[in-house]
């Protein structure tokens, strides 16, 4: 004896079963997605919510926020030492970051060429960037030091040359932590822009030569243009750094954080102090918000201009 199973109805899937398979692919989708975008709001966005409802209150960790308003900001902008912290995290960023830039194309562009032990010097570039900032920090604290310890001094009287007070010095200090800065980040640039040169079709280059072009025009015509979006992501990469550095200055001006009269204190450290040696956490949470908006403006301009050019 024979038992048919009943027919089951179009609807009686429920309204998975009534999905196209397009809507289905956009529901698995969002699903992986649930677990990033749960941690970027918990652990990004909310805090970033916080300190901007935190920058309009009165806070000293012990008791509870007071809303002042925007006297925080009146105040941050009226202060003469965040002028120069602020002047010293734009030379930061208008120095570095065409020099790391520049350098970093100039190395990887001969090193691409380089057969011989490619790799091991490859390597050796990239190593700094392995290197923890401390360390390295206090590496070059100890290289800038008044002879007979400083190696750089030492060197320097060697070729009869005047010792130099560097990290004491009013003028010396932000570009020898800034030079620090670009060596740490170097390795790790030079690797990105020898991706990027690897990925031009060698048929590129085949072409231009059989028309005729020399060296130059390639890298005018051809390298250069076809590095652009290596490039943007370098730029933008490299501002968000020099504008957030930090390891470097607290360690290297440990003594004097921020070097002498607050010659080489970048906004970051500034924020720092505020919030744990002063214990103003409003105030600090106004200065973040303005980091904020500085490093968003000068991102989103920065993608702007390059991409359309």
């Amino acid at each position: 004896m024979s038992v048919t199973s009943p027919r089951r109805s179009p609807g009686s899937g429920g309204a998975w079963g009534r999905l196209s398979i397009a809507g289905k692919q956009i529901v698995w989708a969002w699903a992986f997605l649930a677990l990033p975008v749960a941690f970027f709001a918990i652990v990004r966005f909310y805090p970033t919510l916080e300190a901007f409802y935190l920058s309009l209150t009165d806070w000293d960790l012990l008791s509870e926020p007071r809303l002042v308003g925007f006297d925080n900001y009146r105040k941050l902008f009226a202060d003469p030492v965040f002028w120069q912290v602020f002047r010293n995290t734009f030379a930061y960023l208008i120095f570095g970051t065409p020099i790391a830039i520049v350098l970093s194309f100039v190395i990887a562009y001969y090193l691409d060429r380089v057969t011989f032990l490619h790799g091991t010097i490859r390597a050796l570039y990239f190593l700094p960037y392995l290197t923890t900032a401390a360390a390295m920090a206090w590496v070059w604290r100890w290289f800038y030091q008044p002879p007979p310890i400083g190696v750089i001094n030492g060197l320097l009287g060697a070729a009869g040359i005047s010792a130099q007070p560097f990290l004491r010095s009013v003028d010396q200090a932000l570009p020898a932590i800034m030079l620090t800065a670009i060596w740490a980040h170097l390795g790790f640039q030079i690797i990105i822009f020898m991706a990027g040169l690897r990925a031009i079709p060698a048929s590129y280059y085949e072409a231009a030569r059989i028309d005729g072009l020399g060296e130059g025009a390639i890298l005018a015509r051809i390298t250069i243009p076809l590095l652009k979006p290596t490039t943007v992501f370098l730029v933008v990469f490299s501002s968000i750094g020099f504008l957030r550095i930090f390891d470097q200055v607290y360690n290297m001006t440990s003594n004097d954080p921020g070097g002498p009269l607050n010659s080489t204190k970048p906004l970051v450290l500034m924020i720092y102090q505020t919030a744990f040696s002063s214990y103003q956490m409003g105030y600090a949470a106004a200065q973040t918000v303005v980091l904020f908006a500085i490093l968003f403006s000068i991102s989103m301009a920065q993608l702007w201009i390059l991409r359309n050019r």
